[in-house]
Parts: C-alpha cells; sequence; structure tokens
C-alpha cells in the first residue's frame, strides 16, 4: 500500500497551536525572562499612551471651553485689540485676532462692548479691580471680580468649594489662593483698599488657578471713589444669559467694531476656515513649526521603539538558547522547521499582546491619576481625562510589532541549525554571517542614501516658504535613514566584533579573553551591542536635538537687560481720580534715586551696584484724542516724539511674502533692536560710565572719541551706513503706511545724522545707542533722568524678589510695582543640558545593564569551565568587567555616530539650521562614563563563587 505524504488538513492551523502551547509553557516555566521583556515593552507604550493621553488632556474641548468660560450663559463681550475694522477673532478665543490686514487705521475707534451687546438677553457684567492690602509696612497687591459669582447662570464656572454664600453687608467669597497666601481662614476679617471684608467661603473658577489671589465682591460692596485701576474699559466683560444663540454673523460685526465675542454656538460649531479670514490679511501658516515638533518626537521615538526591540531581541535570544535542546527533540520527533520558529515567534505574541495591553492600561491609568490630582489641587492645566484613541493604538500597534520583530531572528536561527549539533551540545551554532554582513551594508547604503536625499532636498531651494513645504518629506526621509541606519550597524556589528578581536593582541588577558569570547558567542555579543548601539543612538540624537534647541532659544532670547539686572523706573504714572469725570492724566509721581536704590539693596542684600541712565523725554506727557494732531508734537507741557534709529533699505532682513525671514543667521536680523520695537529709553544720553553698565563692556578709543565729537555709539551695526546712522523723531499720535509690508508706522517729523562707531553689547539689550549730553542739548532732546538699573550678584530667589517688590511699592508709594530681573539663559541651560546627559545615561546604562545581566547569564557556563581549569575569582570578575567594557563600549560609539548625523541633518532641516550645536562634551562623558559605569559594576557584582548546577541531560556522569 503506498504512502500518503499529503498534507494533512489544517495541519498547519494544529501546528500553530502547538507552537502557541509550547511558547506559553516556556513562558510560565521562565517567570523572570519573560517579565522582564514584558517590561521592556510595557514601558515605552506606557509611556507613549500617557504622554498623548495627558497631552490631549491639556486641551480643551469645545464643550469644555463653553463650560469653563461661559457656564450657562450664551456669549461673553469683552474688548478685542485689533489696529482696524478689518479683523477677526479666534472662533474659539475671543482674545485672539486671528486674520487681520495688520495695517493700522487712525481713524478707527472701538466701541464699548456694552454698546454692541443686542436686546433680548439678560446681562451680567464682571469688572476686574485692582486692590492693594498692607503686609506689614508694604502694600501688596490683589485682584478683585464685581461679579455675581453664585448666579445659577454661572454654573460650571463658578463653584462654592467650602464655606457658604454671602448672606448681605460685608460678606464675600475668596479664591483657595487669597486664603493660603494671607494666612486667612473662614470668618477672619480681611481689610483691603476697598474695605474690610469677611470671607465666608472659598470659590473655584474653571478657567483659572486656584493659586491665584482673587476676592470676589458684590457691585454694592465696591465703594463708588475706589480706583478700579487701569485700563478699565478692557477690564469689565459682560456676559449674555438667554435662549437665543450668538450667530459667527454677529461676531464679525462685534469684531469689527474692536468688541470680541465668546460664544457657546460658534464654539461648538465653529464657521468653516473659509469664514474666518478677511480679505488682504497676511496668511499664517505656523506648519513649520509643528512639523519640526512632530519630527523631533518622531526620530526619538523611532529610536526608542528600536531600542526595546533590540532589547527584547536579546532576551528572546538568550531563551531560545536555553530552549536549543527542547525544541531540537521536537524537531527530531518529526516537526517541521517552521514549527520551531513558529515556537519562538509565539512567545513573541503573547507576551507582546500581554506588554501592549498592560502597557496601555498602565499608561491610561497613570495619566488618569495624574490629571486628577492636577484638578483636585485647582489647576487649570489639565481640563479633563481625554483619551487619545489615534496615537495609543499606533504605540501598542508599534510594540507588538517590535515585540514580535525581536523574536523573529532567534526563532529563525534555532528552527535553521543541525537538529544533531543540538542534540550533542544544547548550544546553537554560530553562523558565517556573509549574507547578514551583505544586508547591513546594503541597508546602510540605503540609509545613507535616504539621509543623503534629505539632506539635498532641504537645500534644494533658499526660499523659507518652499522649504516650509518640503519639510513632511524631508523629516520623513531623514527618520527612516536614522532607524535604517541603526538597523544597518546591527546586522555589521559581528564584523566589527571579529575586526576588532583581530587586532586585540596588545590589551591586557581579561581584555583579549572578552574580544575573543564575542567574536566566538556572537549569539549573544551581537544582541548586546546592538541594543547597547540603539541606546546610545537615542541618547546622542537627544542630545543634538536639545542643545540646538537651547541654541535656538539663546539667538531668540529677549535682553531686557544684562543678566541679573533689574530696571526700575524713575516716574510712574498715577491711575486717574475716580472722582474726576474727565480722567484726565494726573502728574506722575517722581522718585529720588538714591532712596529707591537704598531700599532695593537693603531689601536684596545682593546688589552689586546701581546705576541712573538717562534718556530723552517720556512719552507720559503725550494726550491722545481726535483733535490731538492739530496741536505741534511736543508743547512745553507734553510731548508725543519718539526717538529711534531708521535702518538702511539695503540692510533690512529679507523675508519672504508669508513674513518667514530668509535667513535667520543673517546679520541683518541679529542684534540689538533688529527685530524690536523702539522705547522710550532705547535712545540713552551719557558717557563711559553709562556704556558700560548698559552695554556691558568697556567703550574703545574709537567709541569715545566719536561720543565727544557729536557722534552716537551705536549697538548693532545693521543702523549704520557709510559710517552714519540717522535718528528720527516720530509722532506717535499717527499712523502712515509703511515702506514694506500691511503694517503702520508712525510719521518722521524730524531726522538727523551722526557720525556712529559700532559697540555691540555682550547680549543684544533693547538699546540703539548712547549719546553725549551735549549731542542730546543740541538735537533738543530733552534728556532727563529716566531709570535706575540694579545688578544683583546672583539671581533673586521668589521670596527676594518679592521683598525687593515691596520696598520698592514703598518708595513709589504706589502697589503693584513689580520687581522683574533678566535671568538670562545660564539659569536653566547648564542643568537641562546635564540633565539631558544624565537621563541619556541611564537609559543607555540600563540597556547596557541588561543585555549584560543577560550575556554573563548565557555565558554562565563559561566562567564555570574557567573555574574548573583553576582561573581565580579575580580573572572571572576582570573577565565580567572586561566582557561589558568591550559591548558597552563599541555599542556606545557606534550609536553615538549613528545618533549624531540623522540628528544634525535633521536641525539643518529647519527652521533651526542656525542653532545647530553638538554638545561634545555631554557626548564624550555619555560614550565614556557609560562604559566604565558598566564594567565597574560588572566587576562588582560578579560573584567570586559560582552556584552549583546540575548536569545538562546527555553529560556523562
Amino acid at each position: 500500500m503506498p504512502v500518503d505524504l499529503a498534507p494533512v488538513p489544517r495541519g498547519r492551523r494544529g501546528s500553530y497551536r502547538v507552537a502557541l502551547r509550547l511558547a506559553r509553557r516556556d513562558i510560565v516555566r521562565h517567570k523572570g525572562r519573560s517579565l522582564l521583556i514584558i517590561l521592556l515593552i510595557m514601558l515605552p507604550v506606557a509611556g507613549l499612551t500617557g504622554a498623548a493621553t495627558l497631552y490631549q488632556s491639556s486641551q480643551r474641548t469645545p464643550g469644555e471651553i463653553a463650560r469653563y468660560e461661559l457656564g450657562n450663559t450664551q456669549a461673553r463681550f469683552s474688548v478685542l485689540p485689533v489696529p482696524n475694522a478689518d479683523s477677526l477673532q479666534d472662533p474659539l478665543n475671543d482674545a485672539v485676532v486671528a486674520s487681520s490686514t495688520g495695517r493700522s487705521d487712525p481713524d478707527f475707534r472701538p466701541s464699548d462692548p456694552r454698546d454692541v451687546i443686542p436686546a433680548g438677553y439678560e446681562v451680567l457684567p464682571q469688572r476686574m479691580l485692582t486692590l492693594t492690602t498692607s503686609v506689614g509696612e508694604a502694600l501688596v497687591s490683589l485682584q478683585g471680580r464685581e461679579v455675581d459669582a453664585l448666579n445659577p447662570a454661572f454654573t460650571g464656572k463658578f463653584r462654592l468649594l467650602d464655606g457658604r454664600a454671602p448672606r448681605g453687608g460685608a460678606e464675600v467669597l475668596a479664591s483657595p489662593g487669597l486664603m493660603e497666601r494671607f494666612h486667612l481662614t473662614v470668618g477672619q476679617e480681611f481689610t483691603t483698599s476697598a474695605g474690610t471684608f469677611v470671607p465666608v467661603g472659598t470659590i473655584r473658577d474653571a478657567g483659572a488657578a486656584d493659586s491665584n489671589s482673587f476676592l470676589y465682591l458684590q457691585a454694592r460692596q465696591v465703594p463708588a471713589d475706589l480706583n478700579p485701576g487701569p485700563q478699565t474699559r478692557q477690564s469689565v466683560s459682560y456676559y449674555l444669559a438667554g435662549p437665543e444663540p450668538v450667530t459667527w454673523q454677529l461676531i464679525r460685526e462685534a469684531n469689527s467694531k474692536g468688541v470680541g465675542v465668546l460664544s457657546r454656538s460658534v464654539v461648538l460649531n465653529p464657521p468653516p476656515p473659509g469664514e474666518r479670514t478677511v480679505p488682504g490679511s497676511r496668511p499664517r501658516d505656523d506648519s513649520s513649526t509643528a512639523v519640526a515638533v512632530y519630527a523631533t518626537f518622531g526620530l526619538v521615538g523611532a529610536l526608542a521603539l528600536l531600542e526595546v526591540g533590540l532589547l527584547a531581541g536579546a532576551a528572546f535570544a538568550v531563551g531560545a538558547k536555553r530552549q536549543v535542546r527542547e525544541l531540537a527533540l521536537l524537531a527530531s520527533a518529526g516537526a517541521e522547521s517552521s514549527t520551531i520558529g513558529a515556537v519562538v515567534t509565539a512567545a513573541g505574541l503573547w507576551l507582546g499582546g500581554l506588554a501592549v495591553a498592560a502597557g496601555a492600561a498602565v499608561g491610561l491609568g497613570a495619566a488618569a491619576v495624574v490629571v486628577q490630582a492636577v484638578r483636585a489641587t485647582g489647576s487649570a492645566r489639565m481640563a479633563g481625562l481625554h483619551p487619545e484613541f489615534l496615537l495609543t493604538p499606533v504605540a501598542m500597534a508599534m510594540g507588538l510589532a517590535s515585540c514580535v520583530l525581536a523574536a523573529v531572528v532567534p526563532a529563525r536561527q534555532v528552527s535553521r541549525q543541525a537538529v544533531l549539533g543540538a542534540l550533542k551540545s544544547g548550544r546553537a551554532p554560530a553562523g558565517r554571517g556573509r549574507w547578514t554582513t551583505l544586508i547591513g551594508v546594503v541597508t546602510l547604503m540605503l540609509a545613507a542614501g535616504l539621509l543623503a536625499a534629505g539632506w539635498l532636498l532641504s537645500g534644494s531651494t533658499a526660499d523659507p516658504d518652499r522649504q516650509a513645504e518640503q519639510l513632511p518629506l524631508v523629516v520623513t526621509l531623514l527618520i527612516l535613514g536614522a532607524v535604517l541606519a541603526v538597523i544597518g550597524l546591527v546586522l555589521l556589528t559581528g564584523w566589527v566584533i571579529l575586526r576588532l578581536t583581530s587586532r586585540t593582541q596588545w590589551l591586557s588577558l581579561p581584555l583579549r579573553m572578552a574580544a575573543r569570547d564575542s567574536a566566538r558567542n556572537r549569539g549573544r555579543s551581537v544582541p548586546a551591542v546592538a541594543a547597547v548601539l540603539a541606546a546610545a543612538t537615542l541618547a546622542s540624537a537627544a542630545l543634538v536635538l536639545s542643545a540646538s534647541q537651547q541654541a535656538g532659544l539663546r539667538e531668540s532670547h529677549y535682553w531686557s537687560g544684562l543678566e541679573n539686572q533689574a530696571y526700575l523706573p524713575l516716574a510712574v504714572d498715577q491711575p486717574p481720580s475716580p472722582l474726576d469725570g474727565s480722567r484726565r492724566p494726573r502728574p506722575p509721581v517722581q522718585v529720588d534715586p538714591a532712596v529707591l536704590s537704598s531700599a532695593v539693596a537693603d531689601a536684596l542684600g545682593t546688589v552689586d551696584w546701581t546705576h541712573v541712565v538717562t534718556a530723552p523725554e517720556s512719552l507720559r506727557t503725550c494726550t491722545y484724542g481726535p483733535n490731538d494732531l492739530a496741536l505741534p508734537a511736543r508743547t512745553a507741557a507734553s510731548n508725543c516724539l519718539r526717538y529711534s534709529l531708521a535702518k538702511p533699505q539695503a540692510n533690512e532682513c529679507p523675508r519672504t511674502p508669508q513674513g518667514r525671514m530668509t535667513d535667520r543667521g543673517d546679520w541683518r536680523c541679529r542684534g540689538s533692536m533688529a527685530r524690536q520695537e523702539a522705547s522710550d529709553q532705547a535712545i540713552l544720553v551719557g558717557g563711559e560710565a553709562d556704556i558700560r553698565a548698559v552695554l556691558g563692556r568697556d567703550a574703545s578709543a574709537e567709541a569715545l572719541g566719536v561720543l565727544k565729537a557729536g557722534g552716537m555709539v551705536v549697538t548693532n551695526p545693521v543702523f549704520v551706513s557709510g559710517g552714519q546712522v540717522l535718528l528720527q523723531a516720530q509722532d506717535v499720535r499717527t499712523q502712515v503706511p509703511a515702506a514694506s509690508g500691511p503694517a503702520s508706522v508712525h510719521a518722521t517729523v524730524r531726522s538727523d545724522s551722526l557720525a556712529a562707531a559700532v559697540l555691540e553689547p555682550v547680549v543684544p539689550v533693547p538699546y540703539y545707542g548712547v549719546v553725549s549730553p551735549e549731542t542730546a542739548e543740541r538735537l533738543g532732546l530733552h534728556p532727563a533722568p529716566a531709570g535706575l538699573l540694579v545688578q544683583l550678584a546672583k539671581y533673586p530667589s521668589e521670596a527676594q524678589a518679592d521683598a525687593a517688590a515691596a520696598a520698592a511699592a514703598a518708595v513709589y508709594k504706589q502697589p503693584g510695582m513689580g520687581f522683574q530681573v533678566e535671568p538670562g539663559l545660564s539659569q536653566a541651560n547648564g542643568w537641562i543640558n546635564w540633565s539631558i546627559v544624565a537621563a541619556s545615561a541611564l537609559i543607555t546604562f540600563s540597556a547596557a545593564g541588561i543585555t549584560t545581566g543577560l550575556s554573563l547569564a548565557d555565558g554562565r557556563k563559561d566562567h564555570a569551565t574557567l573555574a574548573g581549569v583553576g582561573a581565580s575569582p579575580r580573572l572571572r570578575k576582570a573577565l565580567a568587567g572586561s566582557q561589558a567594557l568591550f559591548t558597552s563600549g563599541v555599542g556606545a560609539v557606534l550609536g553615538a555616530l549613528a545618533g549624531l548625523v540623522p540628528a544634525v541633518l535633521l536641525v539643518l532641516s529647519t527652521e533651526m539650521r542656525h542653532a545647530v550645536e553638538v554638545p561634545w562634551l555631554q557626548l564624550t562623558v555619555l560614550v565614556s562614563a557609560v562604559p566604565l559605569a558598566g564594567a565597574a559594576l560588572a566587576w562588582t557584582f560578579t560573584r567570586s563563587g559560582l552556584p552549583l548546577s546540575r548536569r545538562g541531560l546527555g553529560q556523562r556522569h
């Protein structure tokens, strides 16, 4: 009877069931290794899920915007700062102008929000008040709100936390932050500039943090003679309660009158994009910035998942080698090679499925705990729990794919080995690896091609607008190139180890043994090196991207003065008197600089020096109104002239039609006042001491000569043409079209050409330069002491800044005067970069520790053999440390190169190209510290005595 060799029907399905059952049993039998793999896959999935959920939870949904901002009302009417009638707000934010021509209309007169409110609604006003209270001898400012907060129409916006509602008299509500700030308890009297009140309850505003200091008053509790604070028209908003919704068309009409409207119906059903712009408005395109952010996270995320896959691959490789004899027995019983490989691959499915499910649950649960904890503290940073239903499945799919792919390589290796050899030795013989090396070379060449293509595409045009359009494709090419570069280097790791081993004759005995052991047992050394390589790639890429971002922040940082320097005005405006119906400005308060300097120095104790700066006459006396232009720009009682330097047309910063700078590194786009608006103190009057105090450096002989001869010391060469600068006086009451672009500028009423000497400050401070007192008098600048520079030895703490502010307020006899010190960048840059180094080193070191531990566990028999032939414990410990040093060192060096190149290309392809920075010191520390630390720990934790182990099956007794 002939033998029927046809496949059994559905036999393949049965073999897969066997593979799944055997894999499940192996997972249960080796709980430690299985738990390690689950944790390796679970943690990044949990991190990605938690991060995505927290980000979404920080973004308000339309429903939350309507509930937190409007309560049960239909709309809110408030002032919208627009330059003309052709402006539109953001439908979801009534304080943001989303579309406008940008040209200022001098005849535009905004309306009062109260006058634009349609009929048929109950109007609930809310007025912001500036109140003060005494703390010791100082007056401290706080905010008051004149609003009926417990009105049912505000349900959802205001909520009573503790206590009860006020019943009349002096009873009020307060925010938890005010109660904590002034150490108040419910029922305790609290005296302010509006009177003495008794807080009987605490209230929460869903749109603001509990830490803010708010005192909630009723209209009848606000004295008629109370100074309501500056900008009273803008501090009042009106809430409309009624059944009818406020439409987008009504909002457009209100915007044309300078009134912003937040409407419940528009928030829940925003208008189409075509109705959100006005004709002639400049297009807003922030896509390049968003793409740059997503590119950074994309590169880091791809490298992180690759690292996790390689770490899991190392664990699977060790597990597969431990299963060699069992799988060989299965093969000898007739199992096909595909079934043998499916056993290991099925373990990847089991473990990956458990890991991604647990990771998603842990990430979502952790995010929920964080959101609830933040919300419980009264913070407005988290609007609510918003699970990310797009990125979470993507993270789970990528984690499962990483785990399965990590199991495929050892599965193929085990399934192809010789059955008889495995039964005799229990060890999978290492293949020659020629195809692996060839595939690695091809992959590396493909990666180089993708990286080159991305780089060439980014440099194919000099137009920033076109570069922004190409950026998504460029980023995709660079990320794919980076991932393929790591894969190519991983495939070439075995070849690299062989080449390095052939050149180790000059090394010590432990290092030679470690190198040769790595070459002989590439099945465990290659996964170890590959995992460290991926971790080092991730760490080095993160370092380069972070350093370049910090360099970009340094380039774009606005310097209000030198580092640790504060500016205090010597004259401050008084608010208009509420008893004066005309609301005419009151005379400013003049302070003695010596008294102010002494008060601040006594309050701080860290003042190095103070210096009085002199500037042209202030605009404080300028009067505004429809008939102002009939009056001269300067009279004996008022001044409406602001002085600045004209920028020559040839020195204008080149820009694209969409407003992007053609080259951020262009000298015409950098330096002091290159991209800043002029202020009253932008031109200073003084001499050598003033230059040193303001610019942070001594004046050169040339600069002093020009200054003495009637010229000007200029902070930026962009304003100089032919050795001259043009000092212009502009009437701030006027608006004329700018020479380029849709914006408007003030009309120039006078220009004077002065000889110029360039003296760039140590940082781009907001000053055009310095003229001598004689030159200022000749030009009619009417110089006068304007402010006091306070240079501190170090950046003040919050308590010190509060003490200085209180001391200054006592001198000004006016509350609310802050003490703002220029922090510079050194306060944060150093610890940020080194914290990233620490985090990167921790990631790389954890990878090195895991793979080293797996390698040592796999090589326990080798150490037993060494002990059996008489090797001392010292030699075995040195060998363990050398193995860790070799694998971690090779992986760290290759990973640093693999992360450095794509990260630099990525930075050069975005708008950060002018700020590319490679932190060589931190990279050197990373590459050297991780292998040395890993070797030290491996030497320390390798036990001198080996544990007894039973003989393996098939070994002779």
